[in-house]
């Protein structure tokens, strides 16, 4: 803790350096008064530069009266200022469509966020499910017809609901640590897509704001402070599928804003058993300035969700014909989730190069899961059946100072952060059950307090064509578990870890930015293995680099590609289905991620990502070392138009290779090639598409598992591929009107 107090004084002496240098500041926003994040603002004499923060507020250096600055950001028309005087600048972007012209290869940490920009201007989300597949290389799967998680693959990861990737919504964060179903559990389903405003990612561990889970990546959606106009959207598909969209202004004066959003879903699916699938979601969200220096963000929201499933099949039982691709053993499968969530963000303007923001959050949650696995394998009268259930009550609060500093030869910026977090998860079960009424066995039943504090720094200086971006995070955890099935004792665990981080970038030019990336990143275990000692290294560490390059060597065209190797200490592969952990040792990955992002005309979008992982345990004898369900290909691609006409389309494409499904390669999970497109055109207050998922009727596999189960007329028990079938064709048509 010493050390770590030093070095957070030692940043503090250096942000309060300031140079004497002639500098210009100013706020950009949009044309509804909305602060813009990382626009480029270049002095076209000097040629300095610099970016908007959070807030909207630049500050630009080596700029004096009669200079222009050139304002530019992505979906925005660019705009030309000429220095009048030295007096504080506000400037207002008006929107227009994307346009890659006007993007930068500019000297920030997270340039790479462009990418999902691109995505989601270009290749707006229409379902929850495709809010992930927006960050290149990520691929999801569902296998519960909507109703569960998303099972998620990046970087050789199968991080299945998500113990390897980061998610949060407005600060708040997803992923539920310790969770009945399995650790790191993130449902993104309470998240209405229309509300989406922006998606930002990085892969890796080199982030020093992220902290938990965060050794693959992360992602951070961030939801609309405002809305342009009011709207309501009717959406009817195949499968009894139907949804009602609606998003209302409340008030939309200059220093006030507020709306309201919600959906109802319902659909059947493209099962033999109905899904029966229900689902509400009610947003609200203020955004105001309540004083020239103060800015604040209220949000609640509300969502529940009701299915029923048919589970993940096995493969003998669709060839000896007993079910179809769309049948079920145990129909009986399904569950139940909600989640209410309150948080507030408070913004304090010190001045135009210095903020604070402070983040409070409150959420509910509630999770009823009815699984069958191995069918009649352990029980064969009652089949295997079982119950994952869980209330918990999730609270936060988090600040950080962001400053503007300047270091003789460097300028830059310091962000310093702290925070703490605390689960309080109140009769966390797993039980053998029948028919989602009878309970059989208790075989896990108890009280979870999982508390984190954390604190961090985070530095990046700029010194010529250099960006030097260092960085630390201390993380300390409180694991406390109160067993119910045996004599009252509460089990507990403290522990801590440091992560320090690393990244170098090189600007050759506007149009090439080299970087390497390095830090250590973490996943923690669930308190209930942790406290009982199963296996001692709590907080596992993974080490990782990224070494890469952005580059747009025309104006029209964007690449990015890295190599990169990520070393983890430990993999932690809870089974929550059964109630078991399975510590499989160190392992290792390393692959190549390319990335294009192309516009020929100024209506036609293409982008291209492709990913290659070799990924392997460490401690096991070779062919014996595959990572199961680990992907090595993946694939993803789409053509898109957004025609001034109002004309507007796309057809996508997304490709996972076949991968090992067990340790010695000699379980395959199939891959798959899946194709959808769209078609819609725009009125002045119409909007009417219609959307295809897998245009081409393929039979693929969503997701996949080697699994042993026995059937009910079977003596003996099978290892083999168990999977949920994709969707088949399914048409599905909107109409939307604006006002």
């Amino acid at each position: 803790m010493k050390f770590v107090y030093q070095v957070i004084v030692v940043f503090l002496l250096f942000a309060i350096t300031y140079s004497t240098e002639a500098q210009v500041s100013g706020r950009v926003s949009s044309e509804n008064s909305l602060p813009l994040e990382g626009v480029h603002i270049l002095n076209q004499t000097s040629k300095s530069h610099a970016h908007s923060d959070q807030k909207g507020y630049f500050e630009i250096e080596n700029t004096h009266k009669g200079d222009t600055l050139l304002i530019t950001h992505v979906g925005f028309l660019p705009q030309l200022v000429q220095i009048q005087s030295s007096r504080s600048l506000n400037i207002y972007l008006q929107e227009k469509v994307f346009d890659l012209e006007e993007v930068y290869v500019s000297p920030r940490v997270d340039a790479i966020n462009v990418l999902a920009d691109f995505n989601i201007k270009t290749n707006p989300v229409n379902t929850s499910q495709e809010i992930l597949r927006q960050v290149p290389g990520l691929i999801i799967g569902q296998h519960a017809g909507g109703g569960k998680a998303e099972q998620i693959f990046l970087r050789g990861f199968d991080i299945d609901h998500g113990t390897d990737i980061s998610i949060s919504v407005d600060g708040m964060p997803v992923n539920m640590v310790s969770h009945a179903h399995g650790q790191g559990y993130a449902d993104l389903h309470f998240v209405i897509p229309e509300t989406i405003n922006q998606l930002n990612f990085g892969k890796g561990s080199y982030y020093a704001n992220q902290g938990n889970l965060a050794t693959a990546g992360y992602v951070e959606l961030k939801t609309k402070d405002a809305l342009t106009e009011n709207q309501v959207k009717l959406e009817v598909g195949q499968f009894n599928s139907q949804r009602v969209l609606g998003m209302f202004q409340l008030v939309n004066g200059e220093k006030h804003k507020a709306y309201i959003a919600s959906e109802y879903q319902l659909t059947d699916g493209p099962f033999d058993s109905p899904q029966n699938f229900i689902r509400l979601n009610i947003m609200a969200k203020y955004s105001g300035q309540t004083s020239s220096s103060d800015h604040l963000k209220v949000i609640g929201s509300i969502f529940s969700s009701q299915w029923d499933a048919s589970g993940q099949v096995p493969q003998r039982a669709i060839d000896n014909g007993s079910i179809g691709r769309f049948g079920a053993i145990d129909d009986t499968e399904g569950g139940q989730t909600s989640r209410a969530n309150f948080s507030v963000e408070h913004t304090k303007i010190i001045s135009p190069s210095r903020f604070l923001t402070s983040n409070l959050y409150y959420s509910n949650y509630q999770f009823e899961l009815y699984s069958n696995f191995t069918f009649f394998l352990d029980d064969p009268i009652n089949g295997d059946q079982i119950r994952q259930k869980e209330n918990r009550d999730l609270f936060g609060l988090s600040s950080e100072y962001n400053q503007s500093i300047h270091l003789g030869l460097f300028d830059g910026s310091i962000s310093i952060g702290a925070g703490l977090r605390s689960d309080i998860v109140n009769n966390n079960e797993l039980s053998h059950t029948k028919n989602r009424t009878i309970v059989l066995d208790s075989i896990q039943f108890g009280d979870i307090h999982e508390i984190n504090a954390f604190s961090y720094a985070n530095m990046s200086l700029e010194s010529g064509k250099w960006v030097i971006n260092p960085g630390f995070r201390f993380d300390r955890f409180d694991f406390n578990y109160t067993d119910a099935l045996k004599p009252y004792q509460t089990q507990q665990t403290l522990k801590s870890i440091i992560s320090p981080k690393l990244n170098i970038l090189y600007n050759l030019s506007n149009q090439l930015q080299l970087y390497v990336k390095s830090g250590k990143g973490f996943h923690s275990n669930d308190t209930r293995l942790i406290t009982g000692n199963i296996n001692k290294n709590i907080l596992p560490a993974a080490w990782g680099t990224d070494l890469g390059f952005i580059s747009k060597p025309t104006q029209n065209l964007l690449i990015n590609t890295a190599l990169w190797y990520l070393y983890s200490e430990q993999e932690f592969v809870y089974v929550g289905d059964a109630g078991i952990v399975e510590p499989s040792g160190r392992s290792r990955r390393m692959g190549v991620d390319l990335s294009f992002r192309h516009q020929p005309t100024n209506w036609l979008f293409w982008n291209f990502d492709i990913n290659y992982t070799v990924a392997r345990a460490m401690d096991e004898p070779e062919d014996q070392n595959y990572i199961p369900l680990a992907p090595d290909l993946t694939a993803v691609s789409g053509i898109n138009i957004i025609h001034p006409s109002g004309i507007y389309g796309g057809i996508r494409m997304r490709h996972i290779d076949d991968r090992p499904a067990n340790e010695d390669n000699s379980i395959i999970a199939k891959g798959y090639t899946v194709i959808d497109g769209n078609f819609g055109h725009q009125w002045n207050h119409l909007d009417l598409s219609v959307n295809v998922q897998n245009l081409f009727d393929v039979e693929w596999n969503e997701t996949q598992f080697a699994t042993e189960s026995r059937l009910k007329d079977e003596l003996n028990a099978v290892e083999e591929i168990h999977f949920t079938p994709g969707t088949p064709f399914f048409l599905k048509g909107s109409l939307t009107y604006k006002f």
